[in-house]
Parts: structure tokens; sequence; C-alpha cells
């Protein structure tokens, strides 16, 4: 479903278990030399900085009128490069740009290294450099961590084809769309395959109705939509709607598709939409921009 995702470096060397993923971070975090870092220098939770920085790398895509998918892939570089890079010895800021301006290469959608540089620059004066040479050398630094394993791939063309097949409507279209956008907020690129995702997304969409609006304001029918991948058929005659979750919960059975792994996801998003209720894009900057003034990072 996953057009070479089987034989890609993503899920040969960028696909963890949650317990793996957990152990990188944890030997990342007890280095002496970071273990310093940390104390000094709290930072909110992960999950509320990567809120942060999806904000932030939106805004900086927007202002150059980067596709959707190009945003995504730099949103999945910045997660792999600091699962071996610890935070504080950077500056997010340049990594976010160079990210992007990697991704735009990658997705075939190339910008010029001045461009990034200067909107990088209108939205962070103060902690990017205009030399270029700066963000020349973090896309250095970028590829040589990720071991120049930069081909992505993402749930968007299996999703096209699920939406074919479960025969959606625009609403529930737009819905799985969002789901899919909000994934890069979460580790779920780090941890299961982008078909995965993408089933998730569709499950998501024909349990919640597409009236209810963004998922964001509905982590409650999230909780719904775990539920129902665990409840057996009833024997009583569904309506139209159950028809359609049964249909899919019946395909998804079938399917070579772990259920766990689906459940996963969804618990993924219903911890995000929760975090993202105590959100605060002030503090997370000024955190961000403490450490990175203290070690001279924007230099």
């Amino acid at each position: 479903m996953a057009a070479n995702y089987w034989e890609s470096s993503q899920r040969k060397y960028w696909t963890f278990s949650k317990k793996g993923l957990a152990d990188v971070r944890r030997a990342q975090e007890s280095e002496p030399a970071n273990k310093q870092l940390i104390a000094t220098y709290p930072l909110p939770e992960r999950r509320l900085l990567n809120i942060y920085f999806h904000l932030q790398l939106a805004k900086l895509a927007k202002r150059m009128s980067v596709r959707q998918q190009a945003l995504a892939t730099a949103q999945v570089y910045m997660r792999r490069y600091y699962t071996k890079v610890e935070i504080r010895t950077t500056n997010p800021y340049l990594v976010l740009a160079t990210s992007l301006y990697l991704a735009c290469k990658m997705e075939e959608c190339p910008q010029h290294i001045r461009i990034v540089v200067g909107e990088a620059r209108q939205l962070w004066p103060e902690l990017i450099s205009s030399d270029t040479s700066k963000l020349g050398e973090c896309e250095f630094n970028l590829i040589s961590t990720m071991n120049s394993q930069l081909i992505v791939h993402h749930p968007y063309r299996s999703f096209i084809d699920l939406q074919t097949t479960f025969s959606l409507v625009q609403e529930e279209v737009s819905l799985a769309w969002s789901a899919i956008n909000d994934h890069f907020l979460t580790d779920l690129p780090l941890l299961h395959p982008p078909h995965v995702v993408a089933i998730t997304a569709v499950l998501l969409a024909v349990v919640l109705k597409p009236t209810q609006g963004n998922l964001q304001s509905h982590a409650q029918s999230l909780q719904t939509a775990m539920s129902t991948i665990a409840v057996p058929p009833s024997n009583t005659a569904p309506t139209t709607a159950q028809a359609r979750i049964q249909k899919l919960i019946t395909w998804l059975a079938e399917s070579s598709v772990s259920i766990e792994a689906v459940v996963d996801c969804v618990q993924e998003l219903i911890s995000l939409y929760d975090v993202w209720e105590s959100f605060n894009e002030k503090q997370c900057k000024e955190q961000i921009t403490r450490f990175v003034k203290a070690l001279a990072l924007d230099k």
C-alpha cells in the first residue's frame, strides 16, 4: 500500500518500537554534557515543543508558498535529527529553516537559500543569522546526522487509495487529511508505517461526524473511535453510518494491518489533542530563546 516503504531506509533505520525510541532518548539525555544542559535549561514537554515547532514551520512554509508534502518532510527531518542530537546544543530556528530548505529540495520544489534565510529572519530576526553559510553548514550536519537517508514515505498516497475504497465524502476527506497532518506533531512518523496512519485517519473520519468540526475539539470522540475498533458487530440492523463503520472494521480485520497499531495511533492523537489545550506559545518561545541566547547559538 505504501509503495517501496518495505524496502526503504525509513523502515530499516527510522522506524522504532516505543521502547526503542524511549531508549534512544534516554541514552541521549544521560550523556554527561547533556545532563547539565537539561538541568540548566528546562523546556516544555516534548509534545508541546512539537506543536510550537509545527506552528513555526507552518508560518515559514506559508511565507514561501511551500506545499504540504515538503512541510511534512521537514517535520520528519526534525523529528529524526533530534533523536540523535540534544536540542539544547542547537539553534532550533536554524534547524527549522534548514529542514524546510532540504525538504523542498527532496520534494522537488526547491527554494533559493537566500530566500529561506531572508524569510526566516523576517519571522525570527533576533535568532537567525543573515549569513547563508550557517544554513549551508546546518544542511550538511542534517544530512550527515540522518546518514543521507532523506526519502520519506508519507501517508498521503495510501490515503488517496483508501478514500476511493471507502467512498469518503469531501467533509470526511478534510477531516482525515487533518488527522494525517496532525500526526506529524507526534512520534507516529517514527513508530508506524505510513499506511497505518492513513487507515487511522480514515477510521477517525468515518467514526467522527464531519459536522463535529476539527479534531482538536473532539478528543472524547476519538475515544469513541478506539472503542469502535474493539466492539464486535451487532446482529441488529445497522444505520447507514454504522454500516460504513462496519465495512471499515471488517476490512481492517481481514487485512494484514495491525489493529493494535491503529489503536496506538488513535491514542497518540488523543494525547496530542489533550495536551494541546495547555499549549502556551509565549512560554515555549521564551524557554527556547533563553538557551539559544545564553549559549550563543544564534551567532
